[in-house]
């Protein structure tokens, strides 16, 4: 693994030793992110299965101001912690050790515009994509955010969350990329 892109691009960054989480190909975040960007001026980032962190350390090198992660798992927190300090991006992130559930209760009580939404939950997790509107319905999504959901191909995500509709999915594999953004009423990406 390694950062595609940006200011850190070909920094290589750890994996995560193990099956308990599936990390982000490289060749599939380089598609993600020609799908929803390539780069970005400033805008906040939410990683909530971060992992090894390669999505929202990939955004950052892209040009976003700041990232949050969210990662359960004590061993791929710590790989986490070691990707953000090798990055030189500890002044500009904020890391988690907890649930995805309780961190989105916590982000819904802060004062927070998330602009770049990044959901890979287990994929045997379906529940997990729920956060995704309580976010939405919380307020705490951009007018013109990106969400991201990565999901097998068993699972079928709704056409909208709120104002965000399904703009862009693509398959890899088993795995299906599902972009969503502001649609307007007649069609047209906020």
């Amino acid at each position: 693994m390694r950062v595609v892109a940006g200011n850190r691009k070909g920094m290589p960054l750890k994996a995560i030793a193990g099956n308990t989480t599936r990390p982000t190909t490289d060749k599939v975040k380089e598609s993600i992110f020609n799908m929803i960007g390539p780069f970005f001026n400033g805008g906040t980032a939410v990683d909530l299965f971060a992992g090894s962190g390669g999505l929202g350390i990939e955004t950052l090198s892209r040009g976003a101001a700041h990232a949050i992660f969210i990662e359960k798992d004590a061993r791929a927190f710590q790989v986490l912690q070691e990707n953000i300090k090798k990055c030189r991006y500890e002044e500009i992130t904020e890391l988690f050790r907890t649930d995805a559930m309780r961190a989105v209760k916590a982000l819904l009580k802060r004062d927070i515009v998330i602009d770049y939404l990044f959901v890979d939950p287990p994929y045997h997790k379906k529940e997990y994509y729920d956060l995704v509107e309580t976010l939405v319905e919380g307020g705490k999504l951009a007018e013109d955010a990106i969400i991201m959901c990565e999901h097998s191909t068993e699972v079928t995500l709704p056409e909208k969350y709120g104002v965000f509709s399904l703009a862009r999915q693509e398959v890899y594999g088993s795995t299906i990329i599902s972009i969503y953004r502001h649609v307007e009423e007649e069609g047209e990406v906020v």
